[in-house]
């Protein structure tokens, strides 16, 4: 079941009518391509759930419930480890039918949804997961633009809603001014502020556990070519900043269509920045204890891996190792979703943590979330 090439006919013949010749088979199949994953040592990579087409965001609930939203296929899946054995036996589709669900968030037992012009909310989810609620309507004004529309969500430290709108476009200068730009609201859908502008696209963000200042990933425009402009990480401080699109790129290359007569210092810069194509996506400040002491606090990052570059390069998890407040490294904390021939057979979109400590990472190329735990040494 676990073979991209499974899922593909999965996904084109329907579920019941793939036979496997046996269970043993497929965990052969499962196993051969878990071992192609390289990880630091005292690290383990399995399977936590592989019936999850589409997967990307995902949101945990208080009673251990993982949920995941998907971009193109329209479903929102909720998983249980019921058993606490490491892989979910427990399978259910919340909802269907939904356009670009994308985003999901889990506060005060409700599930929220960002789906492409709308966020809704399924109350008391975990208490009906087999037959879930009618959704709220929480807000209904995003634009229906499909390019970079789909949308990440995540409670703030304040316990409010944040969400994103992309460009839609590769490059342009949107007329609306909500295209672009970070957005935050209150759980009901009331006082929707744009925070920041510039943002060509980002589809993953996260609070520094100690400062609880928002950072975020930002996937930079095409057809410049392979190597630029850089893909980044970004800092929010305070409204109303401004962080380059379509003018500038990584903080010093102006666009060669919108840049003439702008100052890249005009604009916020990135961070960090990351090579051009790798699409960072989901990422996690590591808030846990389960791993040595040198990964606490540090930021994982999803790298969902290049379409248009000519050797295709992300397709991994990086470790971004900050000091001082700044990001001092970046290094590859796990990778082989790519083979040497330049065909991925997985691309990692998010990353969540348990409550144990150990990290999940959705896959929507195979379409599973695979679990990462240490059982090496403390040190």
């Amino acid at each position: 079941m676990f073979m991209a090439k499974l899922f593909n006919q999965f996904l084109t013949t329907g579920w019941l009518a793939i036979v496997l010749s046996s269970p043993l088979q497929a965990a052969a199949e499962e196993s051969s391509i878990l071992d192609k994953i390289t990880l630091p040592a005292g690290f383990a990579i399995s399977l936590f759930a592989d019936n999850v087409p589409g997967a990307r965001s995902m949101a945990l609930g208080e009673n251990g419930t993982v949920f995941v939203g998907t971009r193109s296929s329209g479903d929102v899946y909720a998983l249980q480890d019921t058993d606490q054995d490491g892989k979910a036996e427990q399978r259910y589709i919340i909802a269907s039918g939904l356009n670009m669900p994308n985003g999901v968030a889990y506060k005060n037992g409700a599930l929220y949804v960002a789906e492409l012009n709308r966020i809704i909310r399924f109350d008391k989810i975990e208490l009906h997961l087999s037959k879930s609620p009618k959704p709220i309507v929480v807000y209904n004004k995003f634009p229906n633009k499909k390019m970079h529309g789909w949308k990440y969500l995540r409670f703030g430290p304040d316990n409010k809603l944040y969400t994103a709108v992309g460009a839609p476009c590769n490059i342009c200068l949107p007329k609306e001014r909500v295209f672009t730009s970070l957005l935050r609201l209150n759980t009901d859908g009331s006082n929707m502020q744009i925070l920041a502008s510039g943002i060509r696209n980002t589809v993953g963000f996260d609070w520094h556990p100690k400062t609880n200042t928002l950072y975020f990933t930002e996937n930079g425009r095409d057809w410049l070519g392979d190597d630029r402009p850089p893909d980044e990480l970004n800092k929010w401080t305070k409204q109303g900043q401004h962080f380059g699109y379509p003018y500038c790129h990584g903080g010093e290359i102006p666009d060669p269509e919108f840049g003439k007569g702008k100052k890249c210092a005009a604009y916020t810069p990135p961070v960090w920045k990351f090579k051009a194509h790798i699409a960072p996506l989901g990422m996690r400040f590591y808030r846990g204890q389960q791993f040595p002491k040198s990964y606490r606090q540090q930021l994982f990052v999803a790298q969902h891996g290049s379409w248009n570059r000519s050797i295709p390069q992300g397709y991994r998890i990086a470790l971004l190792t900050f000091k001082w407040g700044k990001v001092v490294s970046e290094q590859v904390f796990a990778e082989g979703w790519l083979g040497k021939e330049g065909k991925a057979f997985g691309r990692p979109v998010d990353i969540l943590e348990l409550t144990d400590g150990s990290l999940l990472v959705s896959d929507d190329l195979a379409g599973v979330v695979y679990k990462i735990t240490y059982t090496g040494k403390l040190y």
